[in-house]
């Protein structure tokens, strides 16, 4: 995914900051059948803090995300990817990501989906300070074969996940 660096002039002021739940999404996007039809789908983000620190690579990011929200538009999808087969939501009801290190546009962290831990870079696309509150966008690219995540029906092994966070200092 191509990030438009370009957008990422400021640095939020030092500190804590809370993500703001009710203003901040994740979609992610990818294709079933063949390759050939998109699906689409979301999940809710139940927690996270980011510190920001000086230098920059010395911030650092915490997230967690509702593996039961797992949204599609499609509920016999929705259920499989939350049965045991998958996700299995009922013994992993949370996935996180915690960040290793963080740069001036990307984070790099590890994410962990049902168990299993992967390393994942997060590109930083935009970001929006203001007094106190800042909002970013972000990008990241999944194999979710490195997730454990394999069988057919499920999709292409790419997964493109899209965030919005935004963030109040604390």
């Amino acid at each position: 995914m191509d990030a438009r660096w370009d957008h990422v002039t400021t640095t939020p002021q030092l500190g804590r900051y809370e993500i703001d739940t009710g203003n901040s999404w994740v979609t992610f996007m990818t294709r079933r059948v063949l390759g050939l039809v998109p699906a689409r789908g979301s999940l809710t983000i139940r927690t996270g803090t980011i510190d920001i620190a000086e230098p920059l690579t010395d911030s650092s990011l915490t997230v967690e995300f509702d593996s039961a929200s797992l949204r599609t538009g499609s509920a016999r999808w929705d259920r499989a990817m939350r049965s045991a087969r998958y996700l299995d939501t009922d013994r992993h009801p949370v996935m996180t990501f915690v960040s290793r290190r963080v740069e001036r546009r990307a984070v790099h962290g590890v994410f962990t989906v049902g168990g299993v831990t992967r390393p994942v870079r997060v590109l930083i696309e935009d970001t929006d300070v203001t007094a106190g509150v800042f909002t970013a966008h972000a990008s990241a690219r999944l194999d979710r074969t490195e997730f454990g995540l394999s069988g057919r029906g499920i999709g292409t092994r790419q997964l493109d996940v899209l965030l919005q966070l935004t963030c109040v200092h604390l």
